[in-house]
């Protein structure tokens, strides 16, 4: 019937895969359309907690299609491993799953590739996962690159080896102690695991559940401020992780979908390098921190934390044309006596209320509104009635500096703790 669009609108780490997985029972298919094993979507329920990396969030739903599309690059290793951890909970796994053919592979030898790259940068390097997504996209766009459909082809082998060679020619000008080699055998096992899984011409696919009536749910990964295009540059991840990275990521039109949900944190994380105008390096920092479990679910590094950030809030909402919002980790903002929101910058002597082209702490500086915080432990509410009022009130003012309403907001991580209003 239409396809919606559930994605980040700010750097990750928004908390995307609990609510794709919230959201699942209401959608025949749930189809990741970009992003790669950089990604880390945790989800918690009946005790247990689960990391997906590649696999779509609706994966624990046993009606539920899940379709990893053509946008999405594949290290066949990790997603092996992310299987293996899962069958546990989801043993239907293989039958609940779908890749398309037209999927990018992450070679042994991307990795190395972009490790290389970043130390090259020395000290402004971007803060790469090191997963191999940006070498990976790079022969996406040069026409080189291998794909889970020519698994299937006599030539695969070959084609392999060729793009292995570039790889090392590549890699003969750094110094570089990585030791692709040793996994080499272990991912062209992983290919083979990967077939017990039926490969699809996804576009083809998706397109025939839209003629039959059936609803789709597109999840993104990473955040649209770290859009290759549209994020802060060059601080940003491999593809397009707005709104319209669901239709080439996935081969839909853009007349198919219905609604963008866009989801943001009640205050703000990055995780890696990159401008951060409203990152804080103080006690309040420290516990938003501590409270949130502020740590990547990929990498494990510790989140930059800061107050929420509107004009960069206004700028990802009107490029992915936003018509829900969900707010997660209001639980966290419990305790402050004293919220602040950025409101608008000061930039280069001008005050602006929109995303500037560049963020560096030299040309801006954020202008902040206080808002009064709330006492009350909001994790066990179960209606928004039990909301404290000055929870309601930081609600009513993101809507009305937003110009969107807000749909949902999360008070933990449990499945269970998602209010709708």
């Amino acid at each position: 019937m239409a396809v919606d669009i559930l994605l980040g609108l700010q750097w990750g780490d928004e908390g995307k895969g609990k609510i794709v997985d919230v959201f699942t029972q209401k959608y025949n298919i749930i189809a990741r359309f970009q992003g790669g094993p950089n990604a880390g979507h945790t989800l918690e329920f009946d005790g247990q907690k689960h990391v997906l990396h590649t696999i779509p969030s609706g994966i624990f739903h046993e009606n539920s299609l899940n379709i990893i599309g053509n946008g999405v690059v594949i290290d066949p290793i990790i997603f092996k491993r992310e299987i293996e951890k899962i069958l546990p909970s989801a043993p239907d796994v293989f039958s609940r799953m779908r890749i398309s053919r037209k999927a990018h592979l992450i070679l042994p030898t991307h990795r190395a590739l972009d490790a290389a790259s970043e130390q090259a940068k020395g000290k402004k390097k971007i803060g790469s996962t090191l997963k191999g997504i940006g070498p990976t996209y790079m022969d996406k766009t040069g026409r080189n690159g291998l794909r889970v459909g020519d698994t299937e082809l006599p030539d695969f082998q070959e084609n392999y080896e060729n793009l292995k060679n570039k790889h090392l020619e590549l890699l003969s000008h750094f110094e570089l102690d990585f030791d692709w080699q040793s996994t080499e055998q272990d991912w062209f096992a992983a290919i083979e695991f990967m077939k017990q899984i039926p490969f699809i011409d996804s576009e083809v696919v998706l397109n025939e559940a839209l003629r039959k009536g059936k609803d789709i749910l597109a999840e993104g990964a990473q955040g649209s401020l770290l859009d290759i295009d549209f994020g802060t540059y060059p601080f940003v991840t491999s593809s397009n992780t707005t709104a319209a990275g669901a239709c080439t990521g996935l081969g839909i039109a853009p007349n198919k979908i219905r609604d963008v949900f866009g989801i943001f944190k009640a205050y703000c994380t990055r995780v890696g390098s990159g401008p951060f105008p409203t990152e804080l390096f103080d006690e309040n920092g420290a516990t938003l921190a501590k409270k949130g479990n502020e740590f990547g679910s990929t990498t494990g590094r510790p989140r930059r934390c800061g107050w929420i950030d509107l004009p960069a809030l206004r700028y990802a909402i009107a490029i992915n044309g936003v018509t829900q919002l969900i707010m997660m980790k209001a639980d966290v903002l419990s305790g402050f006596e004293e919220i602040k929101a950025c409101t608008a910058y000061e930039y280069r002597g001008e005050i602006i209320e929109s995303l500037p082209y560049r963020l560096d702490p030299e040309f801006v500086k954020p202008i902040y509104k206080s808002l009064p915080g709330w006492s009350q432990d909001v994790t066990k509410i179960t209606t928004p009635a039990e909301f404290p009022d000055n929870l309601r009130a930081y609600i009513n003012f993101l809507e009305l500096e937003l110009g969107v309403p807000i749909s949902v907001v999360s008070l933990g991580p449990d499945r269970n703790q998602t209010i709708y209003l």
